[in-house]
């Protein structure tokens, strides 16, 4: 009877931890993440995010962001809504969010004030789920074009 039980329970087992690991797999952003500098590349002048949590509420999604501004000024903002492609807005800022899903692992966000974009962002999630890229084109104070690199490691 032990000898019948045994396959089964292996193969419980490893449904299990296949299932477990599938899931993971579809939500690679959920979670903390904290700063590489040594690998980010960030335009003169600009703040920096320093960790960022995403946590999923049902159909929602939370992103809190800490860091400083550009004057060393701690930052520390909210946003919740879903990755749909529709504005919501981000406590803790005078600015309107859109997340949508590109797929599993792209993420595109358009960040606007008042009516115009002023901020677009591309974040991709590695194969392995460890890190997270974010490349941000905006506009500095002077009106020209400017183009940061964020690396995040998983934590």
């Amino acid at each position: 009877m032990k000898i019948k039980l045994l396959p089964a329970t292996i193969l419980a087992l490893l449904t299990f931890v296949l299932g477990v690991g599938v899931c993971y797999a579809q939500k690679p952003f959920i979670g903390t993440w904290t700063l590489n500098e040594a690998k980010s590349k960030p335009a003169p002048g600009t703040g920096k995010i320093t960790k960022v949590i995403y946590e999923e509420h049902g159909q929602d999604v939370t992103e809190i962001r800490e860091g400083t501004d550009a004057k060393g000024q701690p930052v520390h903002t909210e946003w919740t809504g879903k990755w749909d492609g529709h504005y919501y807005s981000a406590k803790g800022t005078k600015v309107m969010v859109a997340f949508t899903k590109i797929n599993d692992r792209t993420v595109a966000i358009k960040v606007k004030s008042g009516s115009k974009i002023v901020t677009t962002v591309r974040m991709i999630v590695s194969p392995d789920s460890k890190t997270r890229t974010v490349i941000v084109h905006s506009t500095n104070a002077a009106g020209k074009p400017e183009r940061s690199v964020w690396v995040y490691d998983k934590a």
